[in-house]
């Protein structure tokens, strides 16, 4: 079975390709406005399903990985900046104060139906900071395309000061170690792969 990641984020295909497994990827077309009442993990839930699910109809023999990250500050959600001015208004309200990041994961077999799904929570505690160095940090990595405006692989990692999870690769949109255990429930073990 051909190993599919559902999904338009060059960050969750950079994370997959670090466990040395061919996949394909497909762009799911899944409208992500949470519903009426719905809780940060169960948003990320759902909307990590149906992309599995939307992949899975021009992919009727694979395994096919869906996820959805869904970030908190208090009782707001807050997505990707996508310039400056909001980046910058993102990291003064995050500065000094804690947000969770819900990665949802979803594995799904499309020969037989079968789903797996995780909910990896992420505690970011971001540092107090000042306006130059908010400014200087988006100059220099301009993270328009990361919900909460860090990149913690890169430079972004000097604004938190700490972060509590399970798995560190949730943070940044893709829990390989939630991955790896779905994987081998399905029979693929990803440390002795080898290509036919």
């Amino acid at each position: 079975m051909k190993l599919v990641l559902a999904s338009t984020s060059r960050y969750r295909r950079e994370l997959l390709a670090r466990l040395h497994l061919p996949f394909e990827v497909l762009a799911p077309a899944v409208d992500e406005t949470p519903l009426p009442g719905e809780s940060p993990s169960a948003t990320a839930l759902r909307l990590s399903v149906l992309k599995a699910q939307a992949a899975a109809a021009t992919c009727p023999d694979a395994l096919i990985i869906g996820s959805d990250q869904v970030l908190m500050l208090g009782d707001a959600q807050l997505g990707k900046p996508g310039n400056f001015d909001n980046a910058f208004a993102q990291l003064k309200k995050m500065q000094g104060r804690e947000m969770v990041f819900h990665t949802a994961l979803t594995l799904l077999n499309s020969r037989t139906g079968q789903a797996q799904t995780r909910d990896v929570p992420t505690a970011v505690h971001i540092r107090p900071l000042t306006d130059a160095q908010i400014e200087a940090y988006l100059r220099k990595e301009q993270p328009y395309d990361c919900a909460g405006s860090a990149k913690s692989e890169s430079l972004g990692i000097a604004l938190m000061a700490r972060m509590e999870s399970t798995d560190p690769t949730a943070l940044i949109g893709l829990p390989l170690m939630a991955l790896t255990d779905m994987l081998m429930h399905e029979g693929v073990d990803v440390l002795t792969w080898q290509a036919a």
